[in-house]
């Protein structure tokens, strides 16, 4: 037991002098980032420390709110990154990420990112501010797109196996909160759409493409209507195709119609979260399917997924492996749920536990506080 907890401590002093980051004389205002943005009359904009969202193109600043000089972070859409495309498509893509903020700004949970500013639009860019965060789980993980200069603190960040379980851990309890709270399947969980914040907890974020007012069968088993990927559409409108569930992609009838829809159940989401577990531990950050962000190279995976042969996984942990292959099942009803998920062995450690316990100190008001450290130094 002393040696995991000399784990988490090492662990904490690791996220205390590589992720925080101070305010200060010597950090410039990039003045340049937000011309115009209502969010710059209460937020003062630093350094570029990130990239998070489809193709990463939402651009990830530090900085502090003016009033206060409370930290936060600013994310900024940059209109003139979408220059490639048709004015329809710009504008899609654009009201596409509006949504996804407008939804996230709507959710209250301890694993989703926390809102501080909603989204703001100029002629320029679309921006909005959220608690102070390190960067995008795809960063980590070494897609540094849309970063320039890439921060050498993210260069050098490799996660611990203790970081690795905490943050799956949140990741599957915050899927439990959306799909049974809210009631609503996210359709696009994968590493540019989770974001690790300075305390080194894992956010969902990147709501762009998730469905609401899901259908109750008889048996309880809700499920939702969700659009296949459609050819037509700009990668930077489409779900990242590496971590789709094959069931999006089987309607024989999807050339025909680009409306096409299929009835997808909470097990969607939970092979996504499969393939984000095996791409953390994968070694090269990728997913154990890569579709390039072909949506035909998908729709083949999909129609073909019964008969391919899963992923090795050989850089899991042994007690993992069983776990994320139930995840990556073709078919859905033999995918294991994020309740059952959220309760094995594996999230059994005693570090976890003691960096939940201290992540629920930062939600506690002061007298509860005061409570623990009288109760730590009397024993």
């Amino acid at each position: 037991m002393k040696i995991k907890f000399c784990y988490t401590m090492e662990m904490l002093n690791k996220l205390k002098s590589t992720v925080s980051t101070t305010v200060s004389a010597a950090s410039v205002e990039l003045s340049g980032v937000l011309p115009g943005n209502p969010v710059t009359r209460e937020f003062e904009v630093l350094k570029q420390i990130g990239s998070a969202g489809p193709e990463l193109l939402w651009k990830i600043y530090s900085g502090y709110k003016k009033s206060t000089r409370q930290e936060a972070s600013i994310f900024v859409l940059e209109k003139k990154l979408l220059d490639g495309y048709s004015k329809k498509d710009r504008d899609s893509v654009v009201e596409l990420f509006k949504k996804g903020v407008a939804q996230l700004t709507r959710l209250r949970h301890p694993q989703i990112l926390t809102v501080q500013h909603p989204v703001e639009e100029s002629r320029e860019s679309v921006a909005f501010a959220t608690e102070p965060v390190f960067a995008s789980l795809a960063n980590i993980l070494g897609k540094h797109d849309n970063v320039s200069p890439v921060p050498q603190q993210l260069k050098d960040y490799k996660l611990f196996e203790l970081e690795i379980k905490y943050g799956l851990q949140q990741l599957t309890e915050g899927l439990v909160f959306i799909h049974n709270d809210v009631k609503l399947l996210h359709c696009n969980l994968c590493p540019e759409s989770i974001v690790v914040n300075q305390q080194g907890a894992f956010k969902i974020f990147g709501f762009d493409f998730c469905v609401t007012n899901p259908q109750e069968s008889s048996g309880g088993i809700k499920s939702w209507s969700v659009r296949e990927p459609d050819p037509e559409l700009p990668p930077a409108a489409q779900p990242n195709f590496d971590y789709m569930a094959p069931e999006l992609g089987r309607n024989p009838r999807r050339h025909g119609n680009a409306n096409n829809t299929v009835n997808c159940t909470a097990a969607t989401d939970m092979y996504s979260l499969g393939c984000v577990v095996a791409t953390i531990y994968s070694g090269d950050g990728r997913s154990p399917y890569r579709m390039d962000g072909d949506v035909e190279s998908f729709f083949r995976h999909a129609q073909n997924a019964n008969q391919l042969q899963q992923p090795g996984l050989s850089g899991l942990p042994a007690e993992l492996i069983q776990y994320v292959r139930k995840l990556l099942q073709p078919t859905p009803e033999q995918r294991t749920d994020a309740h059952q998920l959220v309760k094995i062995d594996y999230f059994d450690d005693v570090g976890v536990k003691t960096l939940n316990y201290l992540d629920s100190l930062f939600q506690w008001d002061n007298l509860q506080k005061s409570q623990v450290i009288i109760r730590f130094f009397h024993n």
